[in-house]
């Protein structure tokens, strides 16, 4: 295999080194002959190539077999214009090409010489020309999108890293590709130029070389040299226009993985309808004028007939699908490793109506899928958890705007939206009303209007919040990952985030894991942190807090609350981060002694056994408390003693989602609390 290289190498190496030579060494009229041929049957070799590329990275050598065919081609109309000049006889293939072509007339010759000059100049060059500007130009300003779309896919799982490698690069040959195409046509229009030019020299030179040196008559010297100019100039243009001709198909053609003539036809013969109408056109001209009835006849008669197989192709190729769908639909409930797939159940799954679906579409200018891409790298810096990939699909069941979340295969939350309308969330200070659609914000459930793109600017000088369609789908959806992730969070999840810390932690990680706690116990208190929005990132300060008191004991919950108080500059950095005072809400003492006293210890943990009157008022006493933070436009925080936190925290959990519950130990002691109120019960 190496030896073919090198000898390819070196062919070309001699293709390349006979130009040069060519240009300076004189050759006979036979060598001449020879060369002209194989300069032909390149010029053939490359036009068809590039009529049969399926794809135009199948040439993706153009722009330099385009140098080298012109400089080749140069060198040869050099010769030849030497042989013309100094003898007269420049071989058998230029003179039968002057004397054939033009019929031995000087005239009709002279005047096919020129027509294929202008068409090659005029037509092909220049359009060849401007159409590798402009796609060198769309297909660079297209790249970063390209590469958007491609990272888009990556991220949401639609392709594979593998694959998304080799759209990298074949988007980068591409664009390679055509910028070297925008420069090598000007090769072809330098080259045609200069054979023109070449072609009126002989003319010329051939005319005065006739008569002064070889003292020919005027007239023999025109008529002799001027098929020899004609001849010589065909010989050159023809595989030049081939070349040409070549560089417009390779330029023009589309983005299709499949070669031009099958596309060409394809798209051109794919209509009956249309078959029919021309083919009734032309017999109607055929017998209601006095043109060639056989002639129009007989080209509709053929469409007519053409446009009949190509409907029964159509309606039979029809039938077929619908077989093999239903065949295929069989297949697939009979395969048994088909049926395995169904089990799989993603984590998290975005389905949308078809109202949607511009949103997501990147060829649309859609941008949910880079949003996604933001959600899970801004939960990752927040909370230190990776969000599993989330999948986006179109689902035709649900309303055109209507959205579902899915956590593991159930929905969980749902949403609609006004596409091409902006949601308009009045904060509680706007200076008038706006009018607009009713509705509610689907994250928090907050009142607000749909309003038009004409109505923005005037909402937003209102003081409005105004957010877009897709900042409202991306909002929903960071709050239902945000409370679902302790239960996304896997046992894989974690053991990829020790192996991240482990590298630089050797030490910490093979004393805690799997000496005193196993990855399912570290998985329990990482997830329960998450539970209350506790970020996890500071792995290595949690895994030292585990390691210090799992040698005393293996309860989950305990070993929480241990981590929380090990993490408290954290926890009071996100509650209390503010220079304001914060104000908070107590427990009373009595009813942190009273939960104490009705905890039971069991294998499975603990549990309160405090009766549901008790209960009651306890949620009660609680609510009220909330209520008069949340007035005052304040986060319902309230405060416990360290060994009630987690059970006071259970026991509200259910009825107080957005309630927060912190131990005096986990507050720095630089932090300025207030407190407005305490959970007390009067028993009176």
């Amino acid at each position: 295999m190496k030896n073919i290289k090198f000898s390819l190498g070196i062919f070309l190496g001699i293709y390349l080194l006979a130009a040069v030579i060519f240009m300076l060494v004189p050759m006979t009229s036979f060598l001449l002959d020879v060369l002209i041929t194989f300069n032909l049957m390149i010029a053939m070799v490359i036009l068809f190539n590039c009529i049969f590329a399926r794809e135009t990275l199948a040439m993706s050598s153009f722009p330099t077999v385009l140098l080298f065919t012109t400089i080749f081609r140069i060198s040869l109309n050099i010769s030849s214009t030497r042989l013309i000049l100094m003898t007269g006889e420049p071989g058998n293939v230029v003179t039968t090409f002057g004397q054939f072509v033009g019929g031995g007339n000087l005239i009709i010759g002279a005047i096919i010489f020129i027509i294929l000059v202008i068409v090659q100049m005029l037509v092909i060059n220049k359009g060849s020309e401007r159409v590798s500007e402009v796609t060198a130009r769309f297909t660079l300003d297209a790249m970063p999108g390209k590469q958007m779309a491609i990272d888009a896919d990556l991220s949401t799982g639609a392709i594979s890293d593998r694959e998304a490698i080799i759209r990298r690069q074949k988007l980068q040959e591409e664009a390679s590709f055509f910028g070297s195409m925008d420069g090598a046509t000007k090769y072809v229009k330098g080259d045609a130029i200069a054979g023109l030019i070449i072609t009126a020299i002989n003319f010329v030179g051939g005319i005065a070389t006739g008569m002064l040196m070889q003292g020919l008559p005027i007239t023999e010297a025109l008529s002799k040299y001027t098929i020899l100019t004609i001849g010589d100039g065909l010989v050159s243009q023809l595989p030049s226009l081939m070349i040409s001709l070549a560089t417009g198909v390779i330029v023009t053609k589309g983005s299709k993985e499949a070669e031009i003539g099958d596309v060409v036809f394809s798209e051109l013969f794919q209509s009956a309808r249309v078959l029919y109408v021309v083919g009734g056109a032309l017999c109607f001209l055929g017998i209601f004028t006095p043109l060639n009835i056989v002639l129009y006849l007989g080209f509709g008669l053929l469409l007519i007939v053409t446009g009949r197989i190509i409907s029964t192709r159509q309606e039979t190729h029809e039938i077929e699908e619908e077989v093999e769908a239903e065949e295929e639909e069989a297949d697939q409930v009979r395969r048994h490793e088909n049926v395995n797939t169904l089990l799989q159940v993603d984590p998290i799954e975005l389905e949308f109506g078809y109202g949607i679906i511009p949103l997501a579409d990147v060829n649309q200018g859609g941008d949910l899928l880079d949003r996604v891409v933001m959600i899970r790298r801004q939960i990752a810096l927040e909370l230190g958890a990776v969000v599993p990939i989330i999948r986006l699909r179109d689902n035709i069941q649900l309303n055109p705007n209507q959205y579902i979340i899915k956590i593991k295969g159930i929905q969980v939350s749902e949403g609609e939206i006004l596409f091409d309308h902006y949601m308009a969330m009045n904060p509680g200070y706007v200076e008038e009303e706006i009018t607009g659609i009713p509705t509610f914000e689907p994250s928090f459930h907050l009142p607000a209007v749909w309003i038009t793109e004409a109505q923005r600017e005037r909402a937003e000088s209102y003081g409005y919040t105004v957010v877009d369609p897709p900042s409202i789908i991306a909002t929903h959806l960071t709050e239902v990952i945000r409370t679902h992730l302790d239960e996304l969070l896997t046992r894989q999840d974690v053991q990829n985030l020790i192996n991240n810390i482990k590298e630089n932690n050797t030490t910490l990680v093979d004393e805690l894991i799997p000496k005193l706690l196993n990855v399912g116990e570290v998985q329990k208190v990482l997830q329960n942190l998450l539970r209350e929005g506790i970020s996890i990132r500071d792995l290595v300060t949690i895994f030292e807090t585990l390691a210090d008191h799992a040698v005393n004991t293996r309860d989950t919950d305990v070993l929480t609350e241990y981590v929380r108080q090990g993490l408290k500059r954290a926890i009071s950095n996100k509650f209390f981060g503010g220079e304001e005072t914060t104000s908070v809400v107590t427990l009373d003492p009595k009813i942190e002694q009273e939960i104490m006293a009705s905890v039971k210890q069991t294998e499975q943990g603990a549990y309160l056994t405090l009766d549901p009157d008790r209960t009651r008022a306890i949620l009660s006493a609680t609510e009220t408390e909330i209520a008069k933070l949340e007035s005052a436009g304040q986060t319902p925080i309230i405060i416990t003693s360290p060994i009630v936190r987690m059970y006071f925290k259970k026991l509200t959990s259910d009825y107080f989602q957005n309630l927060i519950v912190i131990s005096y130990n986990e507050i720095e002691s630089n932090v300025e609390l207030q407190s407005v109120g305490m959970v007390t019960i009067d028993d009176n």
